[in-house]
C-alpha cells in the first residue's frame, strides 16, 4: 500500500486516531504485504505544524506507541508488514496557514502564495530536523513497525528543497555540491542505522526527476522542456549517493509541488507514467525499487516487475477498493471498484476533511461507516439508474432489502455515458461497468425503458421511494443565425463538430468537451463570461486544475474569459470583452453552460404517505462524488 497523507486522523496524543488503525487494518486483511503509512511528523515544532494534523511520534511518544502497537499487532495477524513514513516537513511547499513558522533550506517565496516567504533554516533547526527522524524511528520500532520510510527526497517537500539547486543557495555544509545538499538525507538514514540496527529497514521515498519548467510550471508528459530542477542524470547520481548512505529500497515516482500533478496523477495521465523512472533507477542501483502510480491494471503491473520495479504499490486503488489484491489474486477483475483520479475524495478535500475516497464513501471510517444489515426488509424503488440511484440501489441491497430500479433509457448511467467519452475519463465507464456487476451480483432488478410515473409510483407497492432522476443540460440560445448544440450531443455523436469550434461555458464540461476535441485536430475556441476557467482557482483539486490548464496551453485552444457571445454568422461568432469585440471561426457552436435538476418526479411524490426521498442531480447538481456519498448515506440507513 502507497504512502497517502493521513492528515485529520491523529488522536489528541499525535498517536494513530483508531479509525487510522481500522483503515490499514482493512487493507491488511485483503492481501497487502506492505503497508506504508501516510506521512507522520517527526517534530511538529520546527514548522508549527497543527498538532492534530498529522500523527507526530515525538509529540507524546508512549501514547504514539500504544496506539500503533495494537495496530501492528492486527496488521500482523494477516501475515503482513507495516513501514511507518517519517516527513521532515513542508517547507515552501506548505499550503497557506498549515503551519506558522515558514521555513526552507534558503530563503524562498511559497509555492502556492507568492507572497508569503520562507526564511532559511538555522543549522540548529538542522540537527534538531535530523534528530527528530532517528528518535521518531526508534520509537516506531518500539511501537511493532517493521522499518519505516524517510519522506522525501521527493515532490518538492523539505528534504527534496534541500537536494534541488534551484531551491538551495546555502553556502554551508548543506549546500553547494550535490552530496551537500543531500547530507540532511544521508545523515537522516545513517543516525537511524545506528540507533536502530543495520537490519531495521529504511525505504526512501525518492523523485527521479522534478518535471518543472520553472518555479510553478510543470512540464507535460511528452512535453519538450529545459528541467529548471532535478534532472534524471542528477537523479540517478542523487539516488547511488543515498543508497550508498543506507537506504534499503527507493520509492519511485516524479514531480515536484511545481510539477504537482506528476505526483498524484489525475485522470489525464495515461497509465504507469511512472514506469520509465523505475526503469533507469533499477539498471543503477542494488536495492528494492518499490512503484505505484496508476498501475491498477494488473496485466500493467505485472509488466512492470518485469524491468521497472521489484514491488508493486497502490495508492488510490486501496482508497477505492481495500479488497483490491484479493480480487486480482482470485481473478475477479469485474469486481474491482475503479479510481476515477478525480482527486475529490482524497486529496481534494484534504483542507476541510480526513483523506477518504470519491467512490467508496466508508474509507477512512471503516468500523463506524460501513453497511449495517437492516432489521426489516423493505421493498424500493429507485427512479433513474445514473450514478446515485446505482449506489442508493447497491447499497440498500447490501442492507437486505428489495431494491427495483427503473430507468427510462435503455442503459445505465446517466451523465456519466457522455461524460466518460474522452479517453481521459474512461473510469467512468468502467465505474458503470462495475455498478452492473454490483447490481447482478446483488439480486437488484433492473427495468430498463421504463418512466416512473407518479401512477406508476402509488401503484408500485414499495415501503420507500427513491427518486434519482439527474439532471439535463442547460440550453442557451444566441443572437444571430447559429444555434448552438450541447456538449453531450457533441459527445455522444448525436452532433458532428466542425474543424473550427468555439465553447461557451469555461468550466469543467467546456474545459473537458474542449480537450478531447483538440486532441482531435480541431481548432477550439472557449468563451466564458467569469474572470477565470473552471470556477476559479481551488474548485476542483489543484494537481486537476493546473494539469488541464497547461493542456489547454499545450493544445493551443483560444481562451476567452470575462467575454460573452454577441451575434452569430453561419461561420463565425462575435465575441465581445468589454467595449472590445471580435470574430472566431465558427463551424460549430457549443454550449456547457451547466445542468438544471429534474425533479418533476419528487415534486409529484414527496407528499405520499411512504418516506420519498431525492438524491443525485435531482437533489442538488453536484460532482460524482456527492452523488455517491449522499446516496450511500441514504440507503445504509433505510
Amino acid at each position: 500500500m502507497a504512502p497517502m497523507g493521513p492528515v485529520g486522523y491523529a488522536d489528541a496524543f499525535g498517536g494513530f486516531h483508531q479509525r487510522l488503525q481500522d483503515y490499514y487494518v482493512q487493507r491488511a486483511r485483503h492481501g497487502v504485504g506492505l503497508i506504508i503509512t501516510g506521512i507522520c511528523s517527526v517534530d511538529t515544532t520546527i514548522e508549527g505544524l497543527p498538532t492534530v494534523g498529522l500523527p507526530c511520534p515525538t509529540t507524546m511518544p508512549i501514547a504514539f506507541i500504544h496506539s500503533c502497537y495494537q495496530m501492528n499487532e492486527r496488521i500482523h495477524a494477516y501475515g503482513a508488514k507495516c513501514f511507518l513514513q517519517l516527513t521532515g516537513g513542508l517547507g515552501r511547499s506548505a499550503l497557506p496557514g498549515f503551519i506558522s513558522k515558514n521555513i526552507a533550506p534558503s530563503e524562498q517565496t511559497n509555492r502556492f502564495d507568492p507572497r508569503t516567504v520562507h526564511r532559511e533554516m538555522t543549522k540548529e533547526e538542522i540537527m534538531k530536523l535530523i534528530e527528530g527522524f532517528v528518535k521518531s524511528a526508534v520509537i516506531a520500532k518500539r511501537a511493532g513497525f517493521d522499518g519505516v520510510e524517510v519522506h522525501a527526497v521527493h515532490e518538492g517537500y523539505l528534504l527534496d528543497q534541500f537536494a534541488i539547486e534551484l531551491f538551495n543557495h546555502r553556502t554551508d555544509e548543506f549546500g553547494g555540491s550535490l552530496e551537500n545538499r543531500l547530507r540532511v538525507s544521508t545523515m537522516i538514514v545513517q543516525g537511524i542505522k545506528k540507533a536502530c540496527g543495520p537490519d531495521f529497514p529504511v525505504s526512501l521515498r525518492y523523485s527521479l526527476k522534478s518535471c518543472m519548467k520553472a518555479l510553478r510550471q510543470g512540464g507535460l508528459p511528452g512535453e519538450e522542456y529545459e528541467e529548471a530542477g532535478k534532472d534524471i542524470a542528477e537523479g540517478i547520481e542523487a539516488a547511488k549517493i543515498l543508497v550508498a548512505a543506507g537506504y534499503d529500497a527507493l520509492n519511485v515516482d516524479a514531480g515536484t509541488y511545481d510539477s504537482w500533478y506528476w505526483n498524484h496523477p489525475p485522470m489525464y495521465f495515461e497509465d504507469g507514467p511512472y514506469m520509465e523512472f523505475g526503469r533507469i533507477l533499477k539498471k543503477e542501483v542494488d536495492v528494492p525499487i518499490i512503484l505505484a502510480g496508476k498501475l491498477d491494471d494488473p496485466k500493467l503491473a505485472v509488466q512492470a516487475l518485469e524491468d521497472c520495479c521489484d514491488i508493486v504499490s497502490y495508492g488510490r486503488a486501496l482508497l477505492c477498493d481495500p479488497e483490491y489484491v484479493e480480487k486480482v489474486r482470485t481473478g475477479r477483475l469485474d469486481e474491482i471498484r475503479p479510481c476515477l483520479g478525480c482527486h475529490e475524495g482524497c486529496l481534494g478535500r484534504i483542507a476541510n476533511g480526513p483523506v477518504s475516497c470519491a467512490v467508496n464513501p466508508a474509507c477512512g471510517r471503516e468500523s463506524i461507516y460501513g453497511i449495517i444489515p437492516a432489521l426489516k426488509k423493505k421493498k424500493v424503488l429507485i427512479a433513474g439508474g445514473g450514478v446515485a440511484g446505482m449506489e442508493a440501489a447497491r447499497t440498500a441491497a447490501i442492507v437486505g432489502h428489495s431494491v427495483v430500479v427503473c430507468e427510462k433509457s435503455d442503459a445505465l448511467g446517466g451523465n456519466l455515458i457522455p461524460g466518460g467519452v474522452p479517453h481521459f475519463k474512461r473510469n467512468d465507464h468502467k465505474l458503470i461497468d462495475w455498478y452492473k456487476r454490483q447490481l447482478e451480483l446483488l439480486g437488484v432488478e433492473v427495468r430498463y425503458n421504463t418512466a416512473v410515473t407518479p401512477e406508476y409510483a402509488k401503484s408500485f407497492g414499495a415501503d420507500v421511494i427513491i427518486t434519482a432522476t439527474g439532471s439535463h443540460a442547460r440550453k442557451m440560445e444566441f443572437p444571430g443565425v447559429k444555434k448552438a448544440v450541447s456538449a453531450e450531443d457533441v459527445l455522444m455523436g448525436r452532433e458532428t463538430a466542425g474543424d473550427h469550434v468555439v465553447i461557451v461555458g469555461g468550466g469543467l464540461v467546456g474545459c473537458e468537451t474542449g480537450l478531447w476535441l483538440a486532441t482531435q485536430g480541431k481548432q477550439v475556441s472557449i468563451v466564458e463570461i467569469m474572470p477565470e476557467l473552471l470556477g476559479g482557482h481551488g474548485k476542483i483539486p489543484h494537481m486537476n486544475e493546473f494539469m488541464l490548464m497547461d493542456l489547454l496551453k499545450f493544445h493551443k485552444i483560444d481562451v476567452h474569459t470575462s467575454a460573452s457571445v454577441v451575434d452569430t454568422a453561419e461561420s463565425t461568432v462575435t465575441v465581445k470583452k468589454g467595449d472590445e469585440a471580435q470574430q472566431l471561426k465558427a463551424d460549430t457552436l457549443i454550449a456547457a453552460v451547466g445542468y438544471l435538476s429534474e425533479n418533476g418526479l419528487y415534486e409529484a411524490l414527496k407528499d405520499l404517505d411512504i418516506p420519498v426521498y431525492n438524491i443525485g442531480d435531482s437533489s442538488q447538481v453536484h460532482n460524482i462524488m456527492y452523488a455517491i456519498w449522499n446516496a450511500y448515506e441514504l440507503a445504509r440507513e433505510l
